[in-house]
């Protein structure tokens, strides 16, 4: 038995509460994600068709990533927070940020992808498995 992931905006007005374990938790290093994260790359832990509960109002913005996927991200209207983001296309996934997370420490990354658009300044772990666009899928 898991035990649910929990987290929100840093003022506390968006919550989320995902009952399942992620599909991935990964670092991509794509140009989108740098540009949303300000920095190198953004983390993010995927959720397939996982019971999904949110509390308040975010305001959300759509974006196009380096392969084509348009996502839609939320964020908190009043304090700016990145929460969650969301893939119209397939309305079964839903990611969020570590950072969004009750317990940060939960994220281990398993992979990066996107390592075509890193920089040099921005070290990852060179353990994980890299890809330098998205992996192949299953």
């Amino acid at each position: 038995m898991s035990t649910s992931y929990t987290g929100g905006c840093a003022c506390g007005a968006i919550r989320y509460e995902i009952k399942g374990e992620p599909a991935a938790m990964l670092d991509c290093q794509c140009r989108q994600c740098q540009r949303d994260s300000g920095t190198g790359h953004q983390s993010h832990l995927v959720f397939a068709a996982a019971e999904v509960a949110t509390k308040g109002e975010p305001s959300r913005w759509q974006s196009t990533g380096d392969g084509g996927t348009v996502k839609q991200r939320a964020f908190c209207p009043t304090c700016g927070s990145p929460v969650y983001m969301t893939f119209p296309v397939v309305p079964d996934i839903f990611i969020v940020t570590p950072a969004s997370l009750d317990d940060p420490a939960r994220f281990r990354p398993q992979l990066v992808s996107w390592t075509a658009a890193g920089f040099p300044w921005d070290h990852i772990d060179p353990a994980l498995p890299a890809f330098e666009k998205m992996p192949p899928g299953p």
